[in-house]
């Protein structure tokens, strides 16, 4: 059923890490989906697999001792006090002063603040570390390093990853930047602060922006308005989206789909990106870019014949 016949109620709306983009999901009577939701984002926290079955536990019962705990998800008992233990040290399980102990969950939304600001402190350290670390290396003895241009090559794995690179090309970015991004790579583009920096570059760079002729596509050129003297719609079908800044570097991102394998009938996808500065490379999608430009509509004429 399409999502635009669900009630309102029943859909929730959810950010997809992986992607870089909100998407629907449809309430579960079971619960099932929904838990493996909760369970999948709780992992990005550093929550290990039963630690998180612990928690969601305790969290949806209430207050339980250790063995009731162990029986109810089938764990050793000694892994589960192991585990509460943690919880504990983490912020989001507490136990009560009474014999048999018994141990109750922190709910969910402040258990999220708290392991979230655990993060944060731990970056905040990181960033005081920096100047330290920094200063320690500079004052070590340097050796002779060759500063001749090398045809290079970086392979990254995970949509944050392949924005941070991105990001950090578009800064070193000086006259030009060609982006061809099909539907669902712009999608994952616009939900991202690499469209912002964009939009903030845009008087000072000559953005030339492709894509393919989708619904998706065109709902996101109508979003980003301020590209649209130098936004294409080019009739081309299963390109994967590649980003050239300067005519001298370039970004390929493609996404492979892999079996899940807790469920061998479901499949994920995993997004990989080729960064490089091999001339050659970069000269035959510079080539493949002219030509869909050249052979591109604009977004006004897709849009007045599709009306």
């Amino acid at each position: 059923m399409e999502l635009s016949m669900e009630k309102p109620g029943d859909l929730i709306k959810i950010y997809d890490q992986e992607n870089e983009a909100w998407k629907f999901v449809k309430r579960d009577r079971g619960l099932n989906k929904q838990l493996m939701v909760i369970e999948d984002n709780l992992s990005r926290f550093g929550l290990l697999k039963n630690e998180i079955r612990v928690y969601l536990y305790l969290a949806r019962i209430g207050e339980k001792k250790a063995g009731e705990i162990a029986e109810a998800i089938s764990l050793h008992r000694t892994e589960t006090y192991r585990i509460l233990r943690d919880l504990e040290k983490k912020g989001i399980v507490f136990s009560t002063f009474e014999k048999p102990l018994k141990f109750t969950a922190v709910p969910l939304e402040k258990a999220i603040d708290t392991l979230i600001e655990a993060k944060k402190m731990g970056i905040r350290l990181l960033e005081k570390e920096k100047v330290g670390l920094v200063d320690m290396w500079l004052s070590m003895p340097q050796p002779k390093v060759e500063t001749s241009k090398k045809d290079i090559f970086q392979i990254l794995e995970g949509g944050q990853h392949i924005i941070l690179k991105a990001n950090e090309l578009l800064r070193n970015t000086k006259k030009e930047i060609q982006i061809f991004a099909p539907g669902e790579y712009l999608s994952q583009l616009y939900h991202s602060d690499f469209v912002d920096d964009l939009k903030r570059r845009s008087n000072k760079l000559d953005i030339t922006l492709l894509t393919e002729n989708s619904l998706k596509s065109r709902f996101f050129a109508e979003k980003m308005s301020w590209a649209y003297h130098k936004y294409r719609i080019a009739e081309v079908k299963n390109i994967p989206c590649f980003i050239i800044f300067d005519r001298s570097e370039l970004l390929v991102t493609v996404q492979e789909n892999e079996e899940d394998r807790g469920d061998v009938d479901r499949k994920k996808s995993k997004t990989v990106a080729l960064w490089t500065n091999y001339a050659a490379f970069v000269e035959t999608l510079q080539m493949l870019f002219s030509k869909l430009y050249d052979t591109g509509k604009a977004v006004q004429e897709i849009c007045v014949s599709s009306s």
